[in-house]
């Protein structure tokens, strides 16, 4: 009783020094907040509205609830499922887990009570009791570690095979970097963010079934062993300190979602240098590229000291809520029945009997009251999923209305260009009119505006015909990519403002860029991107047909080199400039398409092989939109479409005298 009180008193004086430093942390917090918010005034070019706060929103509630449960529909799809089964094992080895405990409590007292007795037979049988019955315990403590392990990879392969097929259909994953930018780092969501709630929500379905079993158990033990009044003062304090407890860590789900959005943002500066670090080495940018990543690094790692020093003030409270006040209400109900001496219970009990049952009965009640403690200590562990929750249910949101053509993009608006926000205002993405027809694409007063609603020309009308090569010009920034990209290759990569477009189904469309994408595999699969060997087959062309497209563009030299078409290197790094951009045209002879876009795509070719693929081109009857500014070009083409800058255009026919002209 004494070591109880003495315990008592050193909680008391832990939870003290826990609340001031609470407090503390709160102070400072606010201090900061408001430091920032002056700050922000000047520099900061987003404006924080009512939707952008419940979007951050993260707290155990109704709206926890739902996003949680519509997540649960794509983990566990069917109610007979593999899933199913490795939750219902772990559940039946949770329960037997619970009986084992409650034997070895028993067995461990009889043994010490053998040991006490000095019973060497006594002592014995339940030794040997216990080593026979030490391989089931073992098999049912790793039963139970396979079924959570094999659980978490089931979970986070459903949702991230799910979240993929949303991501990459159609130009979705296009879209969200470059038409919609509520999701900023969808690489650090895909990834860390699933497989972090995925371990969080089954380690909590075990971390709260397990001690619910707990205490189901021991309150039917020990209501028998002290009466129901024990039980019942420890479900009471169970409720009160629960409740407390979640009150204090609300803050906990907002800064999960701000740690993994700078987490996410670290992430991206370092891919970033990795991707351009040619770029950057050719202007000497180390430095300056040194300076951005270590400010992105020190938000990330101001955040991390503010939530580590939470958790640390947290943890107090939280040791002394769920633990050591729960463990000192445990000895005060085992006591009652000990203590006074008027109970019922031990009026003739011998010291032997009183031992074993105190024994017993208050290692029942100190299982008890830990697990109550970890179902506290779960409240935690349940905020914090809450902020995985929100993060992943945000970015099924945004993925669902990007598949429906739906967007949204934060603008600043510029009171100076009072002419310019009109009709940005009056522009309506996905207004213009789409038609499918074959050999021929036609803009017929379609605005041309990016997505955010910078009109580039305010109506574009012209037509080309299959057969008909069109040079497109002008000077950077005239809107060249803007026209390809609302055109789009196999679908709209920006949507249309108004007016319509007829243009080709999707397939036969090719568009072919300065920098080639060379992907990941075989020689075989860089001529055929993105088909597979087996449409390879199923189109009805042979390797010697793709050796001909490859001497086409003089590159038979690498099969030969390679050895074979199932050679897989890192193509990007084996291929020259030149090689790579004489790969893309002959993978653009391989898909014979109707119309091919060539966006400067010969730059790094010499004359002659330049000369030669363009007249392939007309020899099979691709129709060519060639953005170039070399003059060995204009012969290649029958119109040029010239772009000024400033919202004008003209679309005229090649003559001689504009071949002068340019020249």
């Amino acid at each position: 009783v004494m070591a109880a009180f003495s315990r008592y008193l050193t909680a008391r004086n832990s939870s003290i020094a826990g609340g001031l430093i609470l407090v503390l942390y709160l102070v400072k917090c606010s201090r900061r907040t408001h430091k920032k918010n002056r700050r922000s005034g000047s520099t900061d070019l987003v404006l924080n509205t009512e939707k952008d706060v419940r979007k951050d929103r993260a707290a155990v509630d109704r709206l926890f609830l739902v996003r949680i449960l519509k997540i649960m529909h794509i983990l566990v799809p069917r109610f007979f499922c593999m899933e199913t089964g490795f939750l219902v094992l772990i559940a039946v080895m949770l329960v037997a887990r619970t009986y084992c405990d409650v034997w070895m409590i028993q067995n461990g007292t009889m043994i010490e009570s053998a040991i006490i007795g000095r019973s060497a037979k006594d002592f014995k049988t339940y030794l040997f009791s216990f080593i026979k019955f030490m391989p089931a315990i073992a098999l049912v403590n790793n039963f139970l570690k396979l079924g959570l392990n094999e659980v978490k990879l089931r979970f986070r392969e459903r949702l991230t095979k799910s979240l993929y097929d949303q991501y990459l259909q159609g130009f979705t994953y296009y879209k969200m970097g470059n038409l919609d930018n509520r999701i900023a780092n969808p690489d650090q969501l895909l990834t860390q963010d699933v497989e972090k709630f995925c371990n969080s929500v089954v380690d909590l379905y075990s971390n709260l079934s397990k001690p619910l079993l707990d205490i189901g158990l021991y309150i039917f033990k020990l209501t028998s062993a002290i009466g129901a009044q024990g039980p019942a003062i420890m479900m009471a304090y169970l409720l009160i300190s629960g409740l407390f407890l979640t009150r204090l860590r609300r803050p906990i789900g907002k800064m999960t979602v701000t740690e993994q959005h700078y987490e996410g943002e670290y992430r991206y500066v370092n891919s970033r240098l990795i991707t351009n670090s040619e770029e950057i080495a050719f202007y000497n940018g180390n430095l300056r590229e040194k300076q951005t990543i270590h400010a992105t690094f020190k938000k990330l790692v101001d955040h991390l000291h503010n939530f580590i020093f939470f958790r640390f003030s947290m943890g107090f409270v939280d040791s002394i809520i769920a633990k050591y006040v729960a463990t000192v209400v445990g000895y005060l109900v085992v006591s009652r029945p000990f203590l006074k001496l008027s109970h019922p219970r031990h009026l003739r009990s011998s010291h032997s009997e009183l031992l074993e049952d105190y024994y017993q009965s208050g290692r029942m009640l100190l299982r008890m009251s830990q697990a109550l403690g970890r179902i506290v200590l779960a409240g935690r562990e349940m905020t914090r999923l809450s902020g995985f929750t929100a993060r992943i249910t945000e970015l099924m949101k945004v993925l669902k209305e990007l598949n429906a053509g739906k967007y949204e993009r934060t603008m600043v608006t510029q009171q100076d260009k009072g002419t310019e926000t009109v009709e940005k205002l009056m522009l309506v993405p996905g207004s213009g009119r789409i038609i499918n027809q074959d050999h021929i694409i036609k803009f017929d007063h379609t605005p041309l505006a990016t997505p955010n609603g910078d009109i580039l020309i305010r109506e574009l009308s012209f037509e080309v015909r299959s057969g008909t090569n069109v040079l497109v010009c002008g000077p950077n920034g005239c809107g060249k990519s803007s026209l390809f990209r609302a055109l789009g290759v196999y679908s709209q990569l920006w949507p249309l403002f108004g007016g319509s477009l007829t243009k080709p189904e999707r397939g036969k469309l090719f568009y072919v860029p300065q920098r080639p994408y060379m992907t990941l595999g075989s020689l075989r699969d860089q001529v055929i991107y993105p088909d597979t060997q087996e449409e390879q087959r199923k189109k009805g062309i042979s390797d010697q047909v793709l050796k001909e497209y490859l001497s086409n563009v003089q590159l038979s030299h690498i099969l030969d080199r390679e050895g074979s078409w199932d050679a897989v290197q890192d193509w990007m790094d084996v291929l020259s400039g030149g090689e790579k951009q004489r790969m893309a045209m002959a993978r653009l002879f391989y898909h014979k398409p109707q119309f091919a876009i060539l966006d400067e795509c010969t730059s790094a070719v010499s004359v002659d092989v330049e000369d030669y693929i363009y007249s392939h081109c007309r020899k099979v009857g691709i129709t060519l939109f060639t953005v170039s500014h070399r003059k060995s070009l204009w012969k290649h083409h029958e119109y040029y479409l010239h772009m000024d800058g400033r919202g004008n255009y003209e679309f005229k026919p090649i003559t001689e005298e504009t071949v002068e002209f340019g020249s």
